[in-house]
């Protein structure tokens, strides 16, 4: 069993479609796919907008994706092909509530994929790949955090100007920075870098 995380730096970056690709890229993993999102009192953490991922106890919750329309990013992973799909949400600051049940769902997985930064403070997985986009300006501090840890970057190309402001790469120096242009966010060689990773033992 292996687990693949993937965060970014920021909002939009991409995240969701890297692992809706990787998903389509290699079903042969019969991936469980899980996306965190957590939030503060009734604002989602995403985009600071009042929304509905706020839970009943204001704390935890996971629930099963079966929607298979792809209109949300759940769904989407459905959609690619995941054989079961989860969405953890938690209070901002309170992951660590929600691990018990994100290691027991791993634990019945064939393989595992994660849209979050954040669970890295918990897990140690297979790889950790970290989706950039230098026209945002927006670096949070958990993409920072584990920079270091990122055994590939997956950087957006582009003509536009880099706008992060006081940040470094130097963390993940020598990593393999694959590049990707929407609406292709995982490219060939990437797909085959993360297959080639994954048939290595642990």
């Amino acid at each position: 069993m292996a687990i693949v995380v993937i965060g970014g730096h920021s909002r939009d970056v991409g995240k969701t479609s890297v692992v809706a690709g990787l998903i389509a890229a290699l079903p042969e993993r019969h991936w469980l796919a899980m996306k965190i999102t957590q939030y503060g009192h009734g604002v989602c953490s995403a985009n600071g907008e009042p929304c509905d991922c706020v839970t009943a106890d204001h704390s935890l919750a996971v629930s099963e994706e079966h929607n298979r329309a792809g209109d949300t990013d759940t769904s989407r992973f459905l959609v690619a092909g995941a054989e079961r799909v989860l969405w953890v949400r938690t209070q901002q600051g309170m992951l660590a509530e929600a691990m018990p049940r994100v290691r027991a769902e791993i634990a019945k997985a064939e393989n595992v994929i994660i849209e979050s930064n954040s669970v890295m403070k918990f897990i140690r997985p297979a790889l950790y790949i970290a989706v950039l986009d230098p026209t945002r300006a927006d670096f949070k501090s958990s993409a920072r955090e584990y920079l270091d840890r990122a055994d590939a970057i997956l950087m957006r190309s582009g003509e536009g100007q880099v706008e992060w402001k006081n940040v470094s790469l130097k963390p993940a120096q020598g990593r393999p920075v694959f590049e990707f242009k929407p609406p292709e966010y995982v490219p060939e060689a990437f797909a085959e870098f993360v297959r080639d990773q994954l048939e290595i033992p642990s």
